[in-house]
């Protein structure tokens, strides 16, 4: 029975989905959305926070300021007021409104950049961070695009726990945005002791491997800039995937009670995808699922909102064939 006494102490990192059931394909889903920040991100949060405070960059007198679509805000909201910092995400106008209230309620401060294109946000939000930064010597910036402990956080962590679940692994999926869940692990199985391919699923819109940045409604997947922690070499493939096909893989999932985030979507939806275009038998296909869908409710669940940015064809049918608006809201029988 664990006992914690901080919210960072706990992350289940041994829960796995057999999706076969579900998508009649040989994957398994690591999920890693059940800990306090409801994320993977606790675990780069922590190890930057964690690091400047060993290096002494992170005092009692910091403000912590960082730039995020989400996730990552969330988990440093949570350990900013476990620890006793100030923090301050700088978000942008795709971020959920769940996530912003979340860390609200966590006592952090959001500032919300909405004034720039699309493909622009990225650069309003970091100038916004640089700006902040510049007025006041307090601030601190952990940087998760540029700091190598967000790597390190899923080499020390992530990557050795698949590995000790799934030692004859032969692919593992992982979904990109600062490609620090994908350099982790992609460097810990460059030195296992059977070769791994490492897939990146990247979402489409995305400059990360040298597209044209396009609209991205979905947030926590994708940039409009190439990472400065990727790595290409390590990286075997590359799958990049529609937001529609993400909504139709999240909606597909929670027809059978599972209900995951944008960002697993994408990633399960790419696998899926990969999958189907190699016909090789006895894979182990191990996927990572960066969160749980309860922020995306709005969002990705909800039906008006996928019609107007993408249209009907991108809602799901359930097993029989309904669309699944209709399926949740149909009246319930009475048991008699």
């Amino acid at each position: 029975m664990p006992v914690i006494t901080a919210p960072h102490d706990f992350n289940e990192d041994d829960l796995y989905v057999d999706l076969m059931p579900t998508l009649g394909r040989p994957l398994f889903l690591k999920c890693e959305g059940f800990n306090f920040a409801g994320s993977i991100k606790v675990k780069a949060a922590t190890e930057m926070v964690e690091s400047a405070e060993r290096r002494g960059v992170l005092t009692a007198d910091s403000i912590l300021v960082e730039s995020s679509s989400g996730n990552l805000g969330v988990a440093l909201s949570v350990i900013a007021a476990s620890k006793g910092y100030t923090f301050v995400c700088v978000t942008d106008s795709r971020c959920n409104l769940t996530t912003r209230l979340m860390m609200e309620a966590l006592g952090a401060h959001v500032i919300v950049v909405s004034d720039a294109g699309d493909s622009n946000l990225l650069a309003a939000r970091l100038n916004t961070v640089r700006g902040l930064c510049a007025s006041d010597p307090r601030y601190t910036w952990l940087s998760q695009y540029t700091n190598p402990d967000n790597w390190k956080a899923h080499y020390h962590r992530t990557a050795p726990a698949i590995a000790q679940a799934f030692p004859r692994i032969d692919v593992l999926f992982v979904g990109v945005g600062t490609t620090g869940t994908l350099m982790g692990c992609a460097r810990y199985f460059r030195t296992w002791n059977r070769p791994v391919r490492i897939v990146a699923v990247d979402t489409a819109g995305s400059a990360i491997f040298g597209d044209r940045p396009g609209r991205r409604m979905i947030p926590g997947l994708g940039m409009s800039m190439r990472p400065p922690l990727l790595d290409q070499g390590y990286v075997d493939e590359v799958v990049r995937v529609e937001e529609p096909d993400t909504i139709r893989t999240c909606q597909t999932m929670a027809t059978r009670g599972f209900l995951f985030g944008g960002s697993t979507g994408t990633v399960v939806s790419g696998a899926t995808d990969w999958l189907d275009a190699h016909d090789e038998e006895d894979l182990t296909c191990v996927a990572i699922s960066p969160d749980l869908g309860e922020r995306y409710l709005d969002t990705v669940y909800q039906s008006n909102w996928v019609r107007a940015l993408y249209g009907a064809d991108a809602l799901d049918t359930d097993a029989v064939g309904q669309p699944p608006e209709f399926a949740r809201s149909a009246p319930r029988q009475q048991m008699v």
